[in-house]
């Protein structure tokens, strides 16, 4: 199963990442600095549940470049805006 993940903030990154932490394919969509950062250092998670990091992660800006995926986590409305 593929799956994106639209805006990789506080939300985004901690379901994303368990997901990702459990084998899923995960696909997540952040922009500028974030971008890089996840890029050169993983998906980094402060949780209360126990601190993580997915590294390497898969991170792209254009949605369009990820390709079919199953499911989509977060507002599509939000990065058009």
């Amino acid at each position: 199963m593929r799956i994106v993940v639209f805006g990789t903030g506080g939300v985004g990154g901690y379901f994303g990442g368990r997901l990702a932490q459990t084998g899923m394919d995960v696909t997540f969509i952040a922009r500028e600095r974030h971008l890089q950062a996840i890029k050169k250092y993983g998906l980094r998670v402060d949780s209360i549940d126990g601190d993580f990091t997915i590294h390497p992660a898969i991170a792209a800006d254009d949605p369009a470049t990820v390709g079919e995926v199953d499911v989509v986590i977060g507002d599509v409305r939000a990065e058009s805006a």
